[in-house]
């Protein structure tokens, strides 16, 4: 091997740097250990919220040593964001945390870009594009124009009504064509997005997560968002999906609408399908209370409670009255709210205010905690439903602790805010009026002046908050307000307890796997399998460095990816090896043997690679998430195992060599094994054809018939983990949460007591209200089972949880149709590129036939096997992302064995000029089987090791992996092979013919 000193220096400098990259994980972890410790010694768990405390204090913490030197490694020195900048990122399988995909509501952007138009055609096109979605790859601009030109008639987009609005004028004006207009329309949709992205992204700095992760996916209004580690996942969720619409209202006194009440309620009892069935009173003290409130409310003499009272829509909904010169006007249970507002604002209602009133917005307060009960006000309005001033003046917002010691939210205005601030608390000081303090709608203060005009812009927000509410509003008030309403359609949640047990597991089943090859390849190759070993540990340590380097995130698939990168490198020490006992037994010295075994071994190990690489580029290119991380580390590891068993091994084989030392790359037991073998495998072919297609058949006719267990990543829906405290009955739970939701189905995922339940309840709703309902009637139908778990324990993200929810994971149907349009197209795009790669290579189309045609043999009998297995299998084989991945990974494990056997068939071609095909091939099967063996068994074992040792949540993963290099390891004997010799023949035949 010629440049020696090279290959040396540059092993020994890739090597330091990949431990150097290497050193900063380590010291992040031991700094973020000491945080966690501080926290837990200073905030007891006895403390009210101690979770969040810690959580904070740990912060805190992390904050304070931001910018110290935390370390000195001689030459420089690093402060702490530094060294964690430059540590390796773990996935949310492996920390917890979550992952969601947004999507801003572009419809909603469009409202606004046409201020609120009332234009028929208009509203009727954004509801038409909203069903197109359903079934469409388009964005959901390019649906809003289709259906817009689709029912238009004379309608323009530039109409007064639609887009040439006072905002949008000297932009668009009343005499462009369509196609003009909907140019500027991309452009501020995009802007909007790009507008979106940038407020989420302050708002996730302001949060303090470690190692975030936002980007844009595509033009679609899509944003993905990943934060590891974090452990309060509901304060994560409303961060995102805030809207954060701080508006400041006038607010009318509670007592100048209970006379509206009472005759909206007559008004109502016409107009309203009021169910008119009467129950028995279940309890009188109840009844009572109730019909004092209204008396109150209403100043009416003292009603017979015994009497049965008639039925009044309004008024029976109301559970307590406001207080005379406050701003409430009544108490209502939080479950009717959308009734009351439903009610309040039909048009035969809103004609009963009196004209100085007409404009009123009614609106609800925010619930206090642990109560059922919300607030109704009344908010000075206008004609343009605008507030006096908006939260767009908010320059500044802090969290701090009031006179009472509460936490609330200090806001400084920019100038013309201040200058309307002194102008509203100066009208509401003069008129002993109130002034509301609006978020997204909900009121959460509504405080009167005492102290005359408040000047400076200066004033504060308080709401019963608590610490982590009020910091969070704070840093979404700096961080300003999204442009639309953004909703969770993709999201993965992990709770830090199962991460810890995914490490865990993880590093159990990365040991155990790599212990079993290091032995194996000394078992079998002797001194050259110690030469191989140092060369497979010299790989892993560049793969860790390189994926700390390049800030690529580590997920348990990742691993997984790591773990078969292991079984790569021993294929290609195998090749190498093989070939050198093939000199050896011709005659050739060692160094002879050496040299010729690596240098004829250099083109199987480039075509296996390379085809292995094409399947995890694609892999990378159209996966997400954990999958992502899987092809990351694949293709990482391809290079290095290239890098290792070409130079490094010949490097150390070298070196041992001419000091003298001698190597026969066997053992004593495996000297003679697969040594003179003569199958004739082309003679077997037919029986093989018979064989896989009757296997084929019966997979196909339960595809059809019992189809496949097709996770939400494929149909949409919800999925929940839970673990209980004892072993609970699947077909129990289905039936308890099918009452529930309509249809749920439980399976036992992992151990006895932990399900794995999954509903397409609501699937079409992303709001993080129906997310929490959900939740709710979840905790709800399991408490029998949870032993006394609260609903707080319940959800929790503690990191010692061992009940309760686990891990979520949501895909709406309309994000799961693009997944399953991404898989197909990652699948066939697959198979043609690899088809082309195998022509080019070798020049024959029946070479890329038969590789393809046995790839989409063992896709089958992968399928069919988890067909006919999915129901009574005691792991998940939910057909989803991961799924697909290992579709993938099992294309190039067998285009890997096909290249591999196709290359000999090749050079025993142009060696043996005078062989017959047949002899050539069987010949070169014979000749390659000990490699395919050899490969293929300690492939197995990695992936056993995996699948027995590894986290239940890539079992199924690892099975179809498993079948897959079974059956790849057969097919590339007994079908690629086989088809590529009959097409050949039948090629040769015809042109005898002719």
């Amino acid at each position: 091997m010629q440049n020696k000193g090279l290959v040396k220096l540059f092993a020994l400098l890739f090597g330091l740097v990949s431990i150097y990259q290497l050193s900063f994980t380590f010291k992040a972890n031991q700094i973020e250990a000491e945080a966690e410790q501080v926290a837990i010694n200073a905030i007891p768990e006895t403390e009210d919220d101690y979770r969040a405390k810690r959580s904070q204090e740990e912060a805190n913490y992390l904050q304070t040593k931001a910018t110290d030197t935390v370390f000195n490694i001689g030459i420089a020195k690093f402060t702490y964001n530094e060294v964690k900048q430059k540590a390796m990122n773990l996935g949310l399988d492996l920390k917890g945390g979550i992952n969601v995909i947004l999507q801003v509501s572009v419809k909603d952007i469009l409202k606004g870009l046409a201020n609120n138009s009332k234009d028929p055609v208009f509203n009727k096109a954004l509801d038409d594009a909203s069903e197109l979605q359903k079934n469409s790859q388009n964005t959901y601009l390019e649906d809003f124009f289709v259906a817009f030109d689709a029912i238009k008639g004379d309608t323009k987009l530039a109409s007064p009504d639609i887009f040439y609005t006072k905002a949008l004028d000297g932009e668009i004006d009343g005499t462009m064509t369509d196609d003009e207009v909907k140019g500027i329309i991309e452009t501020k949709i995009d802007e909007s997005i790009v507008s979106a992205f940038e407020v989420l992204r302050k708002r996730i700095d302001e949060f303090g997560v470690t190692s975030p992760n936002i980007q844009r996916l595509g033009t679609s209004g899509r944003i993905l968002v990943e934060l590891p580690g974090v452990k309060d996942v509901e304060r994560a969720t409303g961060l995102l999906q805030s809207t954060a619409q701080l508006e400041f209202w006038d607010a009318y006194k509670g007592e100048q609408f209970f006379g509206f009440l009472s005759q909206a309620n007559e008004t109502l009892k016409d107009i309203v399908d009021v169910q008119t069935e009467t129950a028995e009173v279940e309890s009188q003290d109840e009844e009572d209370a109730q019909d004092a409130a209204i008396d109150d409310l209403l100043g009416e003499a003292e009603t017979d409670s015994t009497a049965v009272a008639a039925v009044n829509p309004l008024l029976d909904l109301i559970r307590g009255p406001g207080y005379q010169g406050g701003p409430i006007i009544a108490k209502f249970e939080l479950k009717d709210k959308e009734t009351i507002l439903e009610y309040l604002n039909k048009p035969e209602v809103r004609s009963l205010l009196p004209v100085e009133q007409r404009y009123a917005k009614f609106v609800f307060g925010k619930p206090e905690k642990d109560s059922e009960l919300v607030d109704l006000y009344a908010l000075v309005g206008n004609r343009e439903n605008t507030p006096q001033l908006s939260g767009a003046v908010v320059t500044d917002a802090r969290n701090q602790f009031g006179p009472t010691g509460k936490s609330e939210v200090s806001m400084q205005m920019n100038a013309k805010g201040a200058k309307i601030w002194e102008e509203m608390t100066g009208k509401a000081y003069t008129q002993g009026s109130q002034i509301a303090i609006v978020l997204d709608d909900v009121v959460y203060s509504a405080p009167g002046v005492t102290t005359g005009p408040i000047a400076g812009g200066s004033s504060s927000i308080s709401g019963d908050f608590t610490l982590n509410e009020a910091i969070d509003l704070a840093n979404v008030l700096r961080a300003g307000k999204l442009p639309a309403s953004a909703d969770i359609i993709q999201s993965e949640v992990v709770g830090p307890s199962l991460g810890q047990e995914a490490i865990d597991s993880g590093t159990t089943s990365f040991l155990i796997a790599l212990a079993l090859v290091l032995i194996w390849m000394i078992f079998y190759y002797g001194k050259g399998g110690i030469f191989a070993d140092l060369a497979m540990l010299l790989n892993i340590l560049l793969i860790f460095g390189i994926l700390s380097g390049l800030g690529a995130v580590l997920t348990l698939p990742g691993i997984a990816g790591i773990v078969l990168t292991i079984g790569m490198s021993v294929d290609a020490n195998v090749l190498i090896f093989e070939r050198i006992r093939e000199e050896i037994t011709k005659g050739k010295g060692q160094k002879e043997s050496v040299r010729d075994g690596f240098s004829n071994a250099l083109s199987s190990i480039l075509d296996a690679n390379i085809t292995t690489g094409l399947t995890a580029l694609i892999l990378f290119i159209f996966g997400t998430g954990p999958i992502k991380g899987f092809a990351t580390t694949l293709l990482i590891g391809i290079g290095t195992s290239l890098f290792t068993a070409i130079f490094i091994t010949r490097l150390l084989v070298d070196w041992y060599v001419n000091k003298g030392g001698k190597l026969d790359f066997s053992t004593a037991i495996t000297k003679n094994l697969f040594r003179n073998i003569n199958i004739k495998f082309l003679e077997k072919r037919k029986v093989a054809y018979i064989i896989s297609g009757i296997i084929i058949s019966i997979g196909l006719g339960s595809l059809f018939t019992n189809g496949l267990d097709q996770g939400v990543d494929f149909v949409g829906g919800r999925t929940y983990q839970v673990r209980f405290a004892q072993d609970v009955s699947p077909s129990e739970i289905s039936a308890t949460l099918s009452d529930a939701f309509g249809s749920a189905d439980a399976k036992t995922f992992g151990d006895a007591n932990q399900l794995k339940i999954t509903t397409k309840y609501k699937v079409n709703e992303t709001g993080a209200e129906v997310d929490e309902e959900i939740r709710k009637s979840l905790y709800d139908a399991l408490v029998p089972h949870l032993d006394g778990v609260s609903y707080d324990d319940f959800i929790s993200d503690a990191d010692t949880k061992t009940i309760g929810l686990m891990k979520y994971y949501k895909v709406s149907p309309t994000i799961a149709d693009d997944i399953k349009q991404a898989s197909f197209w990652a699948i066939l795009g697959s198979l043609i590129v690899v088809f082309l790669y195998i022509l080019i290579r070798f020049k024959r189309w029946q070479f890329s036939l038969g590789a393809v045609a046995a790839v989409f043999h063992d896709v089958l009998i992968v399928l069919g096997i988890f067909s006919l297995t999915y129901r009574f299998m005691p792991f998940n084989m939910e057909i989803d992302q991961a799924f697909i991945a290992a579709i993938l990974t099992v294309i190039g494990y067998s285009l890997n064995d096909t290249v591999v056997v196709f290359d000999r068939i090749r050079e025993f071609f142009n060696e043996h000029t005078s062989w017959e095909f047949n002899l050539v091939v069987n010949s070169s099967l014979s000749s390659t089987l000990s490699r395919t063996l050899n490969t293929s068994l300690t492939t197995l074992v990695v992936l056993l090791a995996i699948f027995i040792f590894g986290g239940d949540s890539i079992r199924g993963f690892m099975f179809a992996l498993i079948v897959g290099v079974i059956v790849g390891t057969y097919s590339s004997l007994f079908i690629a092979t086989p088809i590529m010799y009959d097409t050949v023949n039948k090629l040769e035949a015809k042109k005898k013919k002719n």
